[in-house]
């Protein structure tokens, strides 16, 4: 997330934490003293990676001066490392790398494997996860491959036959580019004449598109750290009958959050077992999210993973964190001790 989004929409998030049932998970205030890292020397010189040349560049600028800020609040010896500018190779000066860096070149498995071959410590993933989960297609063949439950899809390419993608999957469809992140290029298509445009739209961000059927439901998102899943956030646009785009995720200031989410303890507990399956399915590590719906008749599907989320104060991460007790600027420094 961005600063784009609204302080109220803030306001209401940090609010509705603030006055859930209290319970001893959400009483306990964690700081830095739970951390296995008491001294910011001990991190040593560090990176903090964010800018890139993705399509998510100017996201990506805004999670990482959080996370700078916040590290270098707490002493700790960090630097703004923006690869668009600075030759890659100027990393092996640094004893480890907290990564923001969204999109293509740093949530692809690139920069990951730069660091491994550097011996770099890193935060997150590594190239494995990091490739199959900026792979749209390829993450949901593996999640039902392991028998997890996600909205049933098409590839598309131009000589697709629309028509038989409509009696597959049904309208509405979202139609996504494959190797995106952010909602960038996605498109709800509501009847059969709009599919070529939005085939069109996705196709500008590179040549691997799909098609998902929409399920209508509500939308949540799973925190993921240290293999333990925060408490569940439900995402609610202002117009409920299209998704969590771009546009909603950054610039409007009419998106709503929930926690408590609204779910029953039990298929909150469930939605949480769910997510770090298929968080573990992909063999992610360290931190990330999961995104899903759950359909009209209660029936919970994956969509996808973020291996790098926005880190900005205000995001859903540090949103999930603050539920489990967390501040920010605690939350940047327990991801980065992750790299111990």
């Amino acid at each position: 997330m961005t600063t784009n989004n609204t302080q109220e929409n803030t306001g209401n998030a940090n609010k509705a934490i603030d006055n859930m049932e209290t319970n001893k998970a959400n009483d306990a205030t964690l700081d830095n003293t739970d951390s296995k890292v008491k001294d910011a020397g001990q991190f040593g010189k560090v990176a903090v990676v964010y800018g890139g040349t993705s399509n998510e560049r100017s996201v990506s600028l805004d999670s990482g001066a959080a996370v700078l800020q916040a590290l270098q609040n707490q002493g700790v010896d960090a630097t703004h490392f923006d690869p668009k500018h600075q030759d890659i190779t100027e990393l092996r000066t640094y004893d480890r790398v907290f990564n923001v860096l969204h999109g293509r070149g740093g949530e692809d498995g690139l920069l990951q494997g730069v660091l491994q071959w550097f011996h770099i410590p890193q935060t997150g993933s590594g190239i494995l996860a990091s490739a199959l989960g900026m792979d749209k297609v390829r993450t949901k063949q593996l999640w039902q491959g392991c028998g997890l439950a996600t909205a049933p899809f098409s590839l598309l390419t131009a000589d697709t036959d629309w028509q038989q993608v409509v009696n597959m999957l049904g309208l509405p469809l979202i139609i996504k580019p494959v190797h995106e992140g952010s909602s960038i290029g996605m498109t709800k298509v509501n009847n059969l004449d709009e599919l070529p445009a939005a085939y069109a739209t996705a196709v500008e961000c590179g040549d691997a598109v799909m098609a998902e059927r929409w399920i209508t439901g509500r939308e949540f998102t799973i925190v993921i750290i240290d293999d333990e899943a925060y408490p569940v956030i439900r995402l609610e646009p202002a117009d409920i009958t299209n998704f969590y785009d771009f546009e909603a995720k950054y610039n409007r200031n009419d998106t709503s959050y929930y926690i408590p989410c609204g779910l029953s303890g039990a298929d909150e507990k469930h939605l949480q077992e769910l997510s770090l399956a298929a968080f573990r399915a992909v063999d992610a590590k360290g931190w990330g999210r999961i995104d899903a719906m759950q359909d009209e008749a209660g029936n919970f599907w994956l969509l996808e993973i973020n291996t790098v989320p926005g880190m900005t104060s205000h995001s859903l991460v540090p949103m999930a964190a603050k539920a489990r007790g967390m501040d920010f600027d605690t939350l940047c420094w327990h991801i980065l001790a992750q790299t111990l």
